[in-house]
């Protein structure tokens, strides 16, 4: 059912981090000046962090803090080595590939992944740095203040990261939580709605410097990709919305108007959140004679989304959940965490038979013109709709 035209339409293992490369991080920063360096020099063209980030998933790789990465248009060559460490230091802890994502964005926001020093504090400037901050007296890749460590420590990556994953991992139910939330008990900023931006390229820098990571959900300890479903989030925050089968396509030749795909799935089948998010909409959408009737089974022909809920998300992403056999579970202006049970499958509105029909908006644009295809989306999210191809 094409509803766009109308509805608007795990523990933390106990252990010691290896040895900390201390010539290799002295490499990595310079003394002075508040612009971060380009490292340069490693040997032939690095490869595009863009492609390698689509290239899809497994088999998890550690990182090489040591060797050639790849370049993002957004951050250069040190502020890329810095993910990496934070990345590495995340995998030497054994702490989640979900965990990484939001240490990467949440260093982006604080530092734009620069190891910064302080003019209120002099003895950081005496240290290797990437430029200078004027935040109280925050140092270092996650700008933390006294009461992380000394000054050298603040201003050492490896150790940062280290502290920033010890504090995370005592957030109760961190994996599942909105990564702002998170953020936020760990750092509490002053801004903890601004850590959601960076949740999108920090799992494309997991992707492209972990082999594909942020598409791995954990089962019985190990790194499973492509496989997040039933409330289980991926690392990069997604989860299928329901397990099944899709059937009618985005924009098929026959239904070039249908503006997402079917989700076949029996009657009352929880709906979930494919996101954390807010909700936009929950409502039943009137049929195309005006009716608000979504307490029974619709039809085709009938017109109208039927009970159905519209989420938005981190970077002006929308989903669309339609078709719901009751009222929605949540309400307007609701934040839900990814995977939340927002309603049940059903038949209401403009529908044949029982299923999800799911969209999935760019640009916070609700109407037909940002809908785009679901199935490349969510599959570059490790939450893949099965049986698509």
């Amino acid at each position: 059912m094409n509803a766009g035209s109308r509805a608007f339409r795990r523990p933390l293992r106990v252990g010691v981090i290896a040895t900390i490369l201390t010539g290799v991080l002295l490499l990595l920063c310079c003394a002075g000046g508040t612009a971060a360096f380009f490292l340069s020099g490693l040997g032939g063209e690095a490869e595009d962090g863009d492609t390698l980030a689509g290239w899809g998933c497994g088999p998890v790789r550690p990182v090489d803090i040591a060797g050639e990465l790849p370049r993002f248009t957004e951050y250069g060559d040190a502020q890329v080595r810095n993910a990496a460490i934070i990345i590495k230091v995340g995998q030497d802890l054994g702490v989640p590939s979900r965990g990484w994502v939001i240490a990467l964005a949440t260093a982006m926001q604080e530092s734009a992944l620069r190891n910064l020093a302080n003019s209120s504090v002099p003895a950081s400037l005496a240290l290797p740095h990437e430029g200078v901050g004027a935040d109280h007296d925050s140092l270092g890749l996650f700008q933390q203040r006294p009461g992380w460590g000394t000054v050298t420590e603040r201003m050492t990556p490896a150790y940062t990261a280290r502290k920033f994953y010890e504090k995370l991992v005592k957030v109760r139910s961190w994996q599942r939580r909105p990564l702002t939330v998170v953020a936020q008990q760990v750092q509490i900023s002053a801004y903890p709605d601004a850590y959601a931006k960076h949740e999108e390229p920090a799992s494309r820098i997991v992707d492209a410097l972990a082999g594909g990571a942020a598409r791995t959900i954990e089962i019985n300890g190990k790194a499973v990709c492509n496989a997040a479903e039933r409330g289980q989030i991926a690392a990069s925050g997604w989860t299928a919305p329901i397990p099944g089968d899709v059937g009618s396509g985005f924009r098929t030749s026959s239904r070039p108007s249908h503006n997402g795909v079917d989700i076949g799935a029996a009657k009352g089948t929880d709906i979930r959140a494919a996101a954390a998010g807010r909700v936009l909409v929950a409502r039943c959408d009137p049929d195309d004679r005006g009716r608000k009737d979504c307490d029974v089974d619709g039809h085709p022909g009938k017109g109208g989304c039927g009970w159905f809920v519209d989420l938005l998300h981190a970077g002006g992403y929308i989903t669309r959940y339609c078709h719901m056999v009751v009222r929605p579970r949540v309400s307007p202006d609701q934040i839900v965490p990814a995977g939340e049970v927002i309603g049940q499958v059903g038949s209401s509105g403009n529908s044949s038979g029982p299923h999800l029909h799911f969209e999935v908006h760019l640009r916070n644009d609700r109407s037909s013109r940002g809908a785009i295809d679901p199935v490349p989306f969510m599959r570059e999210r490790g939450a893949p709709l099965r049986s698509v191809e």
